[in-house]
């Protein structure tokens, strides 16, 4: 069992673009780089508002010669320092992903980024790349992944304990779209319905980008074709807000996936069952700490997290004794501290862990493959198509 905060070594100096006041997801990242004790925030450019990006930087403890107006003052900013950061954290929406990302890549910072990669497929073709050709770190934060039971259903699956995968089927439902909150003032609504900050995809780039990088993550399949459903339900939504997409694996193995934000009585619905010649297993990310498996012709076996029958791979990213949940939190926190490794041994010259599993840039782009397949998949009235390069 790992540690809660074991590191020895001075925490990795983190800034921070957007997450200001008012920004869920800026407060979970901030929890999740501390709770292993591996990075330090010491500079942000919170907002391009300048009283609450200094508010902002108020309320962490940032020093005010720190807290930027922009990402680029930042970026030059901190590279004139002696203790400039080293890693920076990009919390905007989607359309504010590649300038960022781009411009730190360039300043020889290491980048943690939000999901989707980008808004567009294009911008993702060629922050991928730049991730690939940096000397960098990229991480994307796909934060499921770090759940101890998601690992244990990767290592499943990989073992071969339930044979060739014959069948997967993915869903991640919400109802917090059900009505046009984007029309009562949600700030978090306003810019996932809006085309020209979400992106080609609503509720399939936000939720649907999960369950499908779930899916990858653990089968480790190469999606070939989907035949999508895009709906928008809402009257005057400009973006999905409902989707269902058939996949086609390399290799004959079929999938499901479905992404909504208007099922009533849907909280974080996320869900993943895989199927295959000699068994099946099921993860709900609402119970994260428990994940069934069942050998075929066998009685369901219900493994829990730090229990017995968990493997090593599980055991690696579990913090606390059985019994005690962890979840949402610490699988962010995961994956921060898989960053951190692979940026100490990048900056000091080594090889990584080979056990160390952090969604990359890569990930984000097949993931941007995906969105824009189903896309056109839809527009074509759900006709097959392949996953590739072309943009809708």
């Amino acid at each position: 069992m790992s540690s809660t905060s074991t590191a020895t070594r001075r925490p990795i100096r983190l800034g921070m673009v957007g997450g200001g006041q008012g920004a869920f997801i800026g407060a979970v990242h901030r929890i999740a780089a501390r709770l292993d004790g591996e990075f330090a925030l010491v500079a942000g450019a919170f907002s391009s508002d300048a009283e609450r990006a200094r508010a902002s930087a108020t309320e962490l403890g940032v020093e005010p010669d720190r807290a930027y107006l922009s990402f680029e003052e930042m970026a030059e900013g901190e590279a004139s320092r002696p203790d400039g950061i080293e890693a920076v954290a990009i919390v905007t929406p989607n359309h504010l992903h590649f300038g960022p990302a781009m411009r730190f890549l360039q300043a020889g910072v290491h980048v943690l980024c939000e999901k989707p990669l980008t808004a567009t497929l294009a911008d993702a073709e060629a922050l991928a790349q730049a991730a690939e050709d940096s000397d960098r770190v990229f991480v994307l934060t796909h934060n499921y992944t770090g759940y101890p039971m998601v690992r244990e259903a990767r290592a499943l699956v990989r073992s071969g304990a339930l044979g060739a995968i014959r069948v997967v089927q993915a869903e991640y439902a919400q109802d917090w779209l059900t009505e046009a909150a984007e029309s009562t003032g949600s700030r978090q609504a306003e810019w996932r319905v809006d085309p020209a900050r979400a992106g080609l995809g609503g509720a399939l780039g936000d939720i649907g980008t999960h369950a499908f990088n779930l899916v990858q993550f653990v089968t480790g399949l190469d999606l070939d074709k989907v035949a999508a459903d895009l709906s928008s339900f809402v009257p005057g939504r400009r973006l999905d807000d409902n989707d269902h997409v058939m996949m086609r694996f390399s290799g004959g193995a079929k999938g499901m996936l479905w992404a909504s934000q208007v099922a009533p009585g849907c909280e974080n619905g996320l869900k993943l069952r895989v199927f295959g010649k000699r068994g099946g297993l099921e993860w709900r990310q609402e119970d994260p700490n428990r994940l069934e498996f069942t050998p075929f012709g066998e009685p369901k076996r219900v493994l829990t997290r730090g229990g017995a029958g968990t493997g090593p791979d599980a055991a690696r990213v579990t913090r606390v004794p059985a019994g005690h949940p962890e979840g949402y939190l610490e699988g962010f926190a995961t994956i921060y501290r898989e960053a951190a490794a692979l940026i100490r041994a990048r900056d000091e010259g080594r090889a990584p862990s080979q056990a160390i599993l952090a969604p990359t840039a890569a990930d984000g782009l097949l993931a941007m493959r995906f969105v824009d397949a189903c896309v056109r998949s839809s527009r074509d009235d759900s006709r097959w198509t392949a996953i590739g390069r072309e943009s809708a």
